[in-house]
């Protein structure tokens, strides 16, 4: 109790510029929030080892059954978007541009979701930073400017009430700024991990794909010549 009653006569000295620093350190708390649920609840560095699931169907040539299997899948892991997006690609016989340039289109969505208001942390710590710098400069004139007309009696306490203010505002701006810092370092690492590992799983299945296409192509102009051949022979 004592010590919130300290903290409210603190932001009650430090003057108007408190008000704006707790409402950046309430956006940034809100951002750190929302921002560590989506990296690391929703979030998990299990893309490479999920796609390795799809090898074996890639390598029989089995794209629709890759397809339907990605298709369910994708909700929970965001690589499986990109899977099916090649595949779709490859079963179409698009070539290996087309498949490399659908599963990139989906990549670079996924990789955008991650960086989301993250890098708005910096820029709110870096304001608190200049809020409790203008309003340190503030108590300080308002200091200054009481003590030039005041009575000799009161320039002492004139002058430690507005030396008062600007520390409370500088301190109340580092207390805002710092955890913004440090948060934006934690979450800026963990997108770049998720990052790499929804890369290294996209990539892998992009080679994989890119591999099986000649022969899948194969595969199917000569079930495609299977089929035709025997049309012809029924209707011979």
């Amino acid at each position: 109790m004592e010590f919130l009653t300290k903290l409210a006569l603190a932001f009650e000295h430090g003057g108007f510029w408190m008000w704006p620093i707790l409402l950046i350190q309430v956006s940034s708390i809100a951002i750190m929030i929302e921002r560590a649920y989506a990296l690391f609840v929703r979030r998990k560095i299990s893309q490479t080892q999920f796609a390795l699931g799809f090898e074996e169907s890639i390598r029989r040539g089995e794209m629709d059954q890759v397809i339907t299997k990605a298709q369910a899948a994708s909700a929970q892991n965001p690589v499986a978007r990109a899977i099916a997006a090649g595949a779709f690609a490859a079963k179409n016989l698009g070539g290996k541009e087309e498949i490399q340039g659908k599963m990139d289109e989906v990549l670079l969505e996924e990789n955008a979701h991650l960086d989301h208001r993250t890098g708005f942390l910096t820029m709110l710590g870096n304001v608190a930073t200049l809020t409790g710098l203008l309003g340190t400069i503030s108590g300080m004139i308002k200091s200054f400017a009481a003590v030039a007309f005041a009575n000799p009696a009161d320039k002492a306490s004139l002058l430690s009430a507005g030396i008062s203010e600007a520390m409370n505002a500088t301190a109340y701006g580092l207390i805002a700024a710092i955890p913004a810092l440090v948060a934006y370092a934690i979450l800026q690492n963990r997108a770049n991990r998720l990052a790499e590992d929804l890369n290294q799983g996209g990539l892998k299945v992009y080679n994989w794909l890119s591999y099986a296409y000649e022969p899948l192509t194969a595969y199917q102009i000569k079930t495609a010549n299977a089929k035709s051949e025997r049309n012809n022979e029924i209707n011979a």
